[in-house]
C-alpha cells in the first residue's frame, strides 16, 4: 500500500451494496444528542470489497455460512477498540487474515486493507476511514475525518523508516491546517484532544467531530457468551459483565440487589425461554468464597447453572446485556461524557447460536422492545432468519447476494 492515496478511501467499483430496508422497518435515527455508529464501511477488507453496511437501531446480518457475518461484525469490533485507544497490533494479532483475498502487494511488497464508518450525532454525520498496512510490517498509513464535506484530519505515511505518519487537521485561524506527526500504531482521530487546543473555530470543530467519533465507537459491547466460561464458579469482581460472560454468577449478585425492576424482567425473559418452572435467578456463596449461579425453581430446588443447556446459558446471558445498563457491562465509557448523552450498542456474532426456535423468537422481541425504547442498539448475525420478518423495526441486511 503506497502512502498518499491509501487514506482509507472507498475502493473504486460498484456502488456498495446497501442494506434492504422494508418500508415498515424503518426506524428513527439515534437521538441528535447520543452519538452512534450509522454506517460501516468495508472498502476492502477479508472476503469485502466496497460493501457499506447501513446500521439502525436493530440491525441483523443475515446469510449463507461464508458470506462475512462474522467479519463485518469483527471489523466494527476492530474500530470500536481503535477508538478506545488501543493499539494496532493488539486489534489486529492476525493482519494478514484481514487483507482481501487476491490482493497484490504494491511496488515495495506491501498489502493491507481499509474500513471505515459514519458516526450520526450532534455534529451530524461524521465519517472515518483508514488504511492499515498488514504486510510486511503491521501500522495505519492513513486516516482521514470528515464532516459536512469537509476534511478535518488527513494522515499519510511518508517516510516508511519511522513510526508515525504526517498528519495534517483543520485550523481555519491564520493557517488553514496544522501539521505534526502521529503515531502509526494509534488511531489518530482517538489523539487529536491531546494534540490540538481548540483555540479556533476551526480547531473546535475538528474536537467536537472527533469527540462525536470516539463517544460513538467507545459505546460498544462485543458480546460472544462461551457456555463453558460461565459454569465455572468465579471469584467476586467488579460485578461487569464480561464480553464471555464467564462472571454472570458475580453479575447476578449485583444486579439482584440493585434493581429489582429490570431482575423481574429479566426473570420474565427466562420463563419465557427455559425449560421448567423458575422462580428466581441468583448467585450463591461457596465455602471458599467463590460464586454459582442458581435457578431457583420456586419448590425448593435450586438448580445449578452448570446443568443447564448451552443454549439456555447463552439465552440468559443475552437476555441480562440487553436488559442491562452500560454500568454493568465492561466496556470503555468515555468518562467525561454522561452517560444519558452515550448511546450503547451491543455486537452479537452467532446471536442465535444453539437456541431452539422459542428461545430465539423469545430473545429477538426483547431485542425490538429494548431497542425501541432506545435502551440500546443491537448488531447482530443470526445464521436463521426465518424469524426476522416479524421483529417490528429490525433492518435485515443480507449479505452474499
Amino acid at each position: 500500500m503506497s502512502g498518499r492515496g491509501e487514506e482509507g478511501a472507498p475502493v473504486p467499483g460498484p456502488r456498495p451494496e446497501q442494506a434492504q430496508v422494508p418500508e415498515r422497518a424503518q426506524v428513527p435515527e439515534p437521538s441528535s444528542d447520543r452519538p452512534a455508529v450509522t454506517q460501516l464501511r468495508l472498502s476492502a477488507f477479508a472476503g469485502h470489497r466496497g460493501r457499506t453496511v447501513e446500521l439502525t437501531p436493530l440491525t441483523f446480518l443475515t446469510g449463507p455460512s461464508g458470506s462475512g457475518k462474522s467479519t463485518a461484525l469483527r471489523a466494527y469490533e476492530a474500530l470500536a477498540r481503535l477508538g478506545a485507544g488501543a493499539g494496532l497490533a493488539e486489534v489486529f494479532p492476525d493482519p494478514l487474515s484481514c487483507v482481501p483475498e487476491g490482493a497484490r502487494p504494491d511496488a515495495q511488497r506491501r498489502r493491507g486493507f481499509r474500513i471505515g464508518c459514519t458516526a450520526d450525532g450532534p455534529e451530524g454525520p461524521v465519517r472515518l476511514d483508514i488504511a492499515v498496512q498488514a504486510d510486511p510490517e503491521l501500522r495505519i498509513v492513513g486516516e482521514r475525518l470528515t464532516a459536512g464535506g469537509l476534511v478535518l484530519l488527513e494522515t499519510a505515511l511518508r517516510d516508511p523508516g519511522r513510526p508515525v505518519v504526517q498528519a495534517a487537521w483543520h485550523t481555519a485561524g491564520t493557517s488553514p491546517v496544522t501539521r505534526g506527526p502521529l503515531p502509526d500504531d494509534r488511531l489518530g482521530t482517538a489523539l487529536l484532544p491531546l494534540r490540538v487546543a481548540g483555540k479556533t473555530a476551526g480547531q473546535r470543530q475538528v474536537l467536537a467531530a472527533a469527540e462525536q467519533m470516539v463517544v460513538a465507537l467507545r459505546s460498544v459491547f462485543a458480546c460472544d457468551p462461551r457456555p463453558a466460561a460461565m459454569r465455572t464458579p468465579v471469584r467476586f469482581g467488579g460485578g461487569r459483565l464480561l464480553r464471555d460472560c464467564g462472571n454472570l454468577a458475580d453479575v447476578l449478585w449485583r444486579t439482584r440487589a440493585e434493581c429489582a425492576r429490570r431482575h423481574g424482567l429479566l426473570m420474565a425473559a427466562v420463563r419465557a425461554g427455559c425449560a421448567g418452572p423458575a422462580d428466581d435467578l441468583l448467585a450463591e456463596r461457596l465455602p471458599d468464597g467463590a460464586l454459582r449461579g442458581l435457578l431457583d425453581r420456586g419448590d425448593g430446588r435450586r438448580t445449578d447453572l452448570r446443568l443447564l443447556g448451552d443454549g439456555e446459558l447463552r439465552y440468559l446471558a443475552l437476555a441480562l446485556v440487553l436488559l442491562t445498563g452500560p454500568g454493568v457491562l465492561e466496556i470503555d465509557r468515555a468518562g467525561e461524557v454522561p452517560d444519558a448523552l452515550q448511546a450503547l450498542t451491543v455486537v452479537a456474532d452467532g446471536f442465535d447460536h444453539c437456541l431452539d426456535p422459542r428461545q430465539s423468537a423469545e430473545l429477538l422481541r426483547l431485542a425490538a422492545r429494548m431497542c425501541e425504547r432506545g435502551h440500546i442498539r443491537l448488531a447482530a448475525a443470526v445464521s436463521d432468519a426465518s424469524g426476522l420478518a416479524d421483529v417490528e423495526g429490525a433492518t435485515v441486511v443480507e449479505l452474499g447476494v
